[in-house]
């Protein structure tokens, strides 16, 4: 059993996992992340500039690593590309109601879904699996991550939590920050939303997913229930480096 085969299980089972997102389209992150030991990667085909090559790349680099890999895809319709590619499964924007969950969990699967079969790609060892094992093995393993991130989501918010297939509740604070449009520090508006999402997902048994950008969010968020941690980026943490290091070379030579 590799890491990234056992990811699902891991995180349905409630354990603390942490990984960040890749904006950056290259095969040298992953690279440098699953050595450090982040648990996961989020390769960002929604805001980062990755196309079908680029994330081949760096799916590529976390099947070497063995660093699970989720793709956060624009729209539904990259997720069969991903799938093939070798993600360990998607992060989906936009989940408003029950019926889209249940229409994107049916892309995920072979057996009572959608999902368009081939083992000539990277996911089927380019046809070094037997169909069936394969089907079975994906089927097991394929990971579904329900972004909430629109007020119109919480209407039907234990629906969507309850879906066969949904795997995780992913909290889209900024998301849902910018929708308010309350620009005081903690909205409240945000606050509830955070909360019920949270409450939604712990009835229906579904780990909670987030987006933090320092380990005091986290802390707070772990409060609330959540056990799967996005932090930062590849850009962030570039930035933030970079940022310290130009100040401490400033501090010494002037």
């Amino acid at each position: 059993m590799t890491t990234a085969s056992t990811f699902r299980q891991r995180m349905l089972g409630g354990q603390k996992l942490v990984g960040t997102f890749l904006k950056t389209p290259t095969g040298h992150g992953t690279e440098i992340l699953g050595e450090i030991g982040y648990d996961f990667v989020v390769i960002d085909q929604e805001h980062g500039p990755f196309d079908r090559t680029s994330s081949d790349i760096a799916l590529m680099a976390a099947r070497a690593t063995d660093t699970p890999a989720l793709v956060r895809v624009p729209g539904p319709e990259a997720i069969l590309s991903v799938l093939d590619c070798g993600a360990t499964g998607v992060l989906v924007p936009h989940v408003k109601s029950a019926a889209y969950a249940r229409e994107v969990a049916a892309m995920l699967r072979y057996r009572g879904g959608s999902r368009g079969f081939a083992t000539s790609t990277r996911a089927g060892r380019y046809s070094g699996i037997p169909m069936w094992r394969h089907i079975a093995d994906s089927d097991a393993r394929m990971v579904f991550v329900a972004q909430i991130e629109d007020p119109v989501a919480l209407d039907e918010i234990d629906a969507i939590a309850a879906v066969d297939g949904v795997d995780s509740l992913f909290i889209g604070r900024g998301d849902l920050t910018a929708a308010f449009g309350d620009e005081s520090k903690d909205p409240p508006d945000v606050l509830r939303a955070v909360e019920r999402i949270s409450e939604a997902a712990r009835k229906a048994n579904k780990p909670i997913s987030v987006y933090v950008g320092n380990a005091t969010e986290a802390a707070w968020l772990n409060s609330l229930g959540a056990s799967v941690f996005v932090l930062s980026s590849d850009q962030g943490f570039l930035r933030q480096a970079a940022t310290a290091g130009l100040r401490d070379v400033r501090d010494k030579v002037g």
